[in-house]
């Protein structure tokens, strides 16, 4: 299905692929049209017309752990769409992807699985978490599953046995809920350090995600991978210039500064 984005974006937007593979971060799917309060959350409408636009560009979907584990996929435009948390409202967007034939990894807070989360209210949704029967049903349709930590913790803040158990319990408990292994992670608040990454490995994580945006194998590390983080006023528009750019910040004072610098690249080359 075509989805209508600006001329300058659509434009730009040939050029992506190039770099290696993205990744998204969503995290809250809300019903209908009407934008989100919640900075983290996307509208319904918003999210069909992002994976319509993936899908008539010729991006194709991986999990987490086939961009770590299966560099033969790495070919062309390919991306990794992730979702933090568990929130409830995932299940419709899991629902819209399965339409399209695409797959996620979500990340989920082992310790809120069916349940209310305790971490800080910042304006996110309301109610429980995705419990473990919607979460066996999404694993079972080839939807990936990882570790979010057990209580969304900032782990650079724990302690040494804190960080251990944040990160090995969720694990088993996940793999306990699901009868699978667990492999990937994703960093609560993007906050990690060299403990946290050594942390990880032991606790048996192939992979971890930051926020840090950028393409994702940008630091050849998989336990450093970065995403494009997409807010709620994210347009078609948007991110198709977040995957150009590889960056959050797509504004058009950036795009501005960008064609001026090639313009003056393109000059210079043709007076020497």
């Amino acid at each position: 299905m075509q989805v209508w984005i600006d001329p300058i974006s659509r434009y730009l937007h040939h050029s992506t692929g190039q770099h290696g593979p993205a990744m998204l971060m969503y995290h809250s799917v809300a019903p209908g049209k009407s934008t989100p309060d919640w900075r983290w959350a996307i509208s319904m409408q918003r999210f069909q017309n992002h994976l319509d636009f993936l899908a008539a560009e010729g991006w194709a979907t991986l999990t987490m752990s086939e961009l770590i584990h299966s560099p033969e996929k790495l070919t062309g435009r390919t991306v990794a769409i992730t979702f933090d948390d568990g929130y409830a409202d995932n299940l419709a967007a899991w629902e819209e992807l399965q339409k399209r034939n695409m797959r996620a990894t979500l990340f989920m807070v082992s310790g809120a699985i069916a349940r209310t989360p305790t971490w800080p209210s910042d304006g996110r949704p309301a109610g429980d978490l995705l419990g473990p029967n919607e979460l066996r049903a999404m694993h079972a349709s080839g939807m990936e599953i990882g570790s979010h930590t057990v209580n969304h913790t900032r782990l650079t803040e724990a302690s040494d046995i804190q960080l251990h158990n944040e990160l090995a319990d969720s694990r088993m408990a996940l793999e306990d809920t699901l009868g699978t292994g667990i492999s990937s992670l994703a960093y609560p608040y993007g906050l990690y350090d060299t403990r946290c990454i050594n942390a990880a490995r032991e606790a048996g994580y192939h992979g971890a995600c930051t926020t840090r945006s950028g393409w994702a194998l940008r630091d050849g590390d998989p336990h450093q991978l970065r995403r494009l983080t997409v807010f709620n006023t994210d347009t078609t528009s948007r991110l198709a210039r977040k995957l150009y750019f590889g960056s959050n910040d797509v504004s058009w004072l950036t795009v501005s500064r960008h064609t001026l610098q090639r313009a003056a690249i393109r000059m210079g080359r043709r007076t020497t």
